[in-house]
């Protein structure tokens, strides 16, 4: 949930979603639309369907317990190095070097304040040099809040230092507003064909279809003979 999404967006809904699902059992169990029904409002909902495969993966491999080893985490759907190392970190107490946003300010803040196009890579090195071996969460969570209060007092953001770095694309009036839209739309059950969707929001059949298309590539969307629904599982 806490990817590309800020804490106070995801508590809420990490509460209502824990309640709904708590453990992976439960999310196995459940259908698609479920799971998304209780994800709408963080966006990126590629992430749930992430989450969604992840549960089934874990029941099948692992007896539904997450595994702590970061190279088995991150095998599973969804997860990354990053994400990896951050369940790693904090859920398993191990001590393994990770990057977030917060994390890489710190990072290029001390350790290149006028050097550019800074690799991670670079970054992991000094991160892993200067990790602490028996409390990596505590280590972790001050470095996180030490970055974010630099965001907010320096003048110039150092993560534009970053050669990972880029600034998000315009949200109002893109794809992925209108994709969530249509997604949000699907899930309250009927099927809808590529007109009717166009109708409902206002925009071009052939921008809808490209999009309809995508969710379907996906795995949201089923297409039945020209109605488009929100696949069950």
């Amino acid at each position: 949930m806490l990817q590309q999404t800020q804490v106070e967006r995801v508590v809420t809904k990490y509460r209502a979603f824990l309640k709904k699902f708590p453990n992976f059992a439960a999310l196995h169990r459940a259908s698609l639309v479920q799971v998304l029904t209780e994800w709408q409002g963080l966006g990126y909902n590629r992430r749930a369907l992430m989450l969604k495969k992840l549960a089934a993966r874990v029941m099948a491999d692992y007896k539904g317990k997450l595994p702590a080893d970061p190279k088995l985490l991150d095998a599973l759907p969804g997860i990354g190095k990053g994400t990896a190392g951050a369940i790693a970190a904090f859920a398993f107490q191990i001590p393994v070097p990770f990057i977030e946003t917060n994390i890489r300010r710190v990072y290029l803040h001390f350790f290149f304040p006028t050097r550019h196009d800074v690799p991670d890579r670079d970054l992991l090195d000094l991160i892993g040099q200067t990790l602490h071996a028996k409390n990596p969460r505590e280590w972790y969570y001050a470095l996180m809040d030490y970055g974010a209060m630099l965001g907010r007092q320096e003048k110039e953001n150092p993560n534009r230092r970053s050669r990972h770095y880029a600034s998000q694309s315009r949200f109002e009036g893109s794809n992925r507003q209108l994709r969530g839209k249509i997604l949000r739309m699907m899930l309250r059950g009927a099927g809808l064909t590529v007109a009717q969707v166009g109708q409902k929001t206002k925009q071009p059949n052939a921008r809808i279809e490209k999009i309809l298309m995508g969710l379907e590539r996906d795995g949201f969307l089923k297409n039945i003979k020209g109605k488009f629904r929100t696949k069950s599982s």
